[in-house]
């Protein structure tokens, strides 16, 4: 099988785009760890993508930098935030 050394060479190929990260500000750095940390283990690419847009709007917030983030964005997280509260992501 071919399939596994071509999954390896995207998933290099996609963690080209972490090199751009500012990780020296806490607000943008842990929504993206928790975003790439949670695919692989929660085998899931939806719960990692999840994780990451609800941490990313709640450090925002909490930051006080609130407008760095698009209106379209909390309300995406609100209903993320409701989905998996309802056992939507069991």
């Amino acid at each position: 099988m071919a399939t596994a050394p071509v999954l390896v060479v995207v998933g290099a190929l996609m963690m080209s785009g972490a090199r751009e990260l500012e990780w020296n500000r806490m607000d943008d750095a842990l929504p993206a760890f928790l975003t790439i940390a949670l695919m692989p283990f929660t085998y899931s690419i939806a719960n990692g993508i999840s994780a990451g847009i609800v941490s990313y709007a709640a450090l925002k917030l909490l930051s006080g930098r609130p407008r760095e983030a698009h209106p379209v964005l909390y309300v995406l997280a609100v209903l993320l935030v409701l989905h998996y509260a309802t056992g939507g992501g069991a």
